[in-house]
């Protein structure tokens, strides 16, 4: 996958998560086209989701809990957002999904595919159900 100048900076933010939020370490991860895999692997016990679904409907600026998974995501997004938007002259403007997918890896097999997963997405871009010439699922 060549980043092109809006994935470069996705990449950069991405890096830069796990230099300021100690709580954290990046494992495989990856930018594509058009959506993003990245492994947390979380270091302290009392960072988590904060008990709270991304997914959580009715609510439109939930809390979120310093050092949590969702500030995480939240701040990592809000800040690639501004720079892209920076140098698209479109300020303002959405990039992400509001939401975003989390899973729990539970043992060293998952791990690994998981990892596997992120390693080969880009070779098989072009069958992704992302890929913007197939119909999605979502």
């Amino acid at each position: 996958m060549v980043l092109n100048q809006y994935g470069n900076v996705v990449a950069d933010e991405w890096k830069k998560s796990s230099v300021i939020r100690k709580e954290i370490k990046l494992d495989e991860w990856v930018v594509m086209p058009n959506h993003f895999h990245g492994i947390v692997i979380i270091n302290n016990t009392t960072v988590g989701a904060n008990g709270r679904s991304p997914l959580l409907r009715g609510c439109t600026h939930p809390q979120m809990k310093p050092k949590s998974l969702s500030s995480l995501m939240a701040g990592f997004k809000s800040i690639a957002t501004k720079k892209i938007n920076i140098l698209r002259g479109t300020p303002g403007t959405p990039l992400w999904q509001r939401n975003y997918y989390e899973h729990i890896i539970r043992n060293p097999d998952a791990m690994n595919k998981i990892r596997q997963y992120i390693i080969h997405n880009p070779v098989s871009w072009s069958v992704d159900q992302l890929h913007p010439h197939h119909p999605s699922k979502w």
